[in-house]
C-alpha cells in the first residue's frame, strides 16, 4: 500500500455490482469490509481472510480496513469472566492473520453498538436521513447485558495490554470507534468511549502506534468537550500524535446528550475542509471513508438507512473536490 496519502475508501458488498461499478467510476480503489470469522477455526482465519482479500482484488479493490464491533467474540473479555483467555487466543489469531494477508487496520469497539431512533428525518429537497433522540432512546428495550464503567475499562486495559504487542509484530493498527451515540449511560449500560479524555486514557494503556482511534467525525462532533477543546483541536492533537488509524468523514447536527441527525456533507455544522487540513497537517495517512449519507430521490430510505448510494456519490465527489482544492494527496 502506498505511503503518504489519504486512501479514499468506501464500505461495500461484493453482492452489489452496481455500487462496485459506481465506486470504480469515481476512482475509489480501497474497501472497508468485514471478513466474517463466525464458525471458523482460528487455524483457518488466514485462509478465510486471504480468500476475502482476493475476491476484492478480483473486483478491483484493496482491503484497507477490517471494520466490525469485535472480529471474534469478546463477551468474556468484557465481563472479565473465565473464558476470556480463549477469546484472547482468537483475537491473537485474527490479528496475526490480518498481518499475514496485509489488512492494515482493525476498526473495533468493545461496547454494545448503537442505533437510531428515527430513519425518516427530512432534509433539503426531501432527502431522508437518520436521527438519534436520547430522550426517545430511554423507551427502547434495555441492553442484553448492562456493564459498569469500571468493568469496561478493566476489560479494555486487559485486552490492550495483551493484544497490542501482537499488533506491533503483525504490523496491524487498532482504531477504537467511539460509542454511537457517544453518551453514557445508554440502554441501561455504561459506555466509556464518549469524550476525548477517554481516548487519552486509552492511548496511555499502551504507548504504541498500533493503539489508536477510528476518528468518526459524527460521533466526535456530537460529543461533549472540555473548555478550550473542539473537534478541530482534538483531531489535530490525535493526528499529530499518530493516533488516527482511520477516518469516518461525516457530519451531524446536534449533540449525543440531546438529539442529532446526519447531514449532507456540505451543509452540516463542521468545516469539512478544515477537518481535512487537521488530518493532513497533523500527518495522518491512511483510509478515509464517507459515512452516513442521506437517501436521495428514487432510493428506499428505509432499506439501508445512512447507506443508500446517491448520497455517497455526492459525498465522495465533494470529498475529492475538497482534497484537490486543498492540495491533499489521495488515492
Amino acid at each position: 500500500m502506498h505511503q503518504g496519502r489519504i486512501l479514499l475508501s468506501h464500505v461495500l458488498s461484493l453482492s452489489e455490482p452496481e455500487r462496485l461499478q459506481l465506486c470504480r467510476q469515481m476512482g475509489v480503489r480501497h474497501v472497508v469490509s468485514t471478513p466474517s470469522l463466525a464458525g471458523v477455526e482460528p487455524t483457518d482465519y488466514e485462509a478465510v481472510m486471504r480468500r476475502h482479500q482476493q475476491d476484492w482484488a478480483d473486483a478491483g479493490f484493496e482491503v484497507a480496513v477490517y471494520e466490525t464491533m469485535t472480529p471474534v467474540p469478546a463477551d468474556h473479555i468484557r465481563r472479565g469472566t473465565p473464558g476470556r483467555e480463549q477469546e484472547l487466543r482468537q483475537w491473537i489469531a485474527a490479528v496475526e492473520a490480518m498481518g499475514k494477508v496485509g489488512i492494515p487496520v482493525l476498526c473495533y469497539n468493545l461496547g454494545q453498538g448503537g442505533r437510531r431512533t428515527s430513519n425518516q428525518v427530512l432534509l433539503r429537497g426531501g432527502a431522508v436521513t437518520t436521527e438519534h433522540d436520547y430522550a426517545a432512546s430511554q423507551h427502547l428495550p434495555p441492553a442484553a447485558e448492562c456493564l459498569t464503567e469500571e468493568q469496561l475499562w478493566e476489560a479494555l486495559a486487559w485486552l490492550i495490554e495483551r493484544i497490542i504487542p501482537v499488533c506491533e509484530r503483525a504490523n496491524v493498527k487498532m482504531g477504537y470507534h467511539p460509542n454511537d451515540p457517544a453518551v453514557s449511560p445508554y440502554l441501561g449500560s455504561a459506555q466509556i468511549m464518549t469524550h476525548p479524555a477517554a481516548y487519552r486514557r486509552l492511548f496511555s494503556l499502551a504507548e504504541s502506534p498500533c493503539n489508536g482511534v477510528s476518528f468518526c467525525q459524527g460521533n466526535f462532533r456530537s460529543m461533549e468537550y472540555a473548555p478550550g477543546e473542539s473537534i478541530y483541536s482534538v483531531a489535530t492533537e490525535f493526528a499529530e500524535r499518530g493516533k488516527i488509524q482511520f477516518v469516518h468523514f461525516r457530519d451531524v447536527a446536534g449533540t449525543a446528550r440531546t438529539r442529532y441527525h446526519e447531514t449532507f456533507h456540505d451543509n452540516g455544522p463542521t468545516d469539512m475542509a478544515r477537518m481535512l487540513q487537521c488530518y493532513a497537517r497533523g500527518g495522518f495517512v491512511g483510509p478515509l471513508r464517507t459515512d452516513h449519507a442521506p437517501a436521495m430521490a428514487g432510493e428506499d430510505a428505509q432499506a439501508r438507512p445512512g447507506y443508500a448510494m446517491l448520497g455517497h456519490v455526492f459525498a465522495i465527489g465533494y470529498t475529492i473536490g475538497l482534497m484537490q482544492a486543498l492540495g491533499i494527496a489521495y488515492e
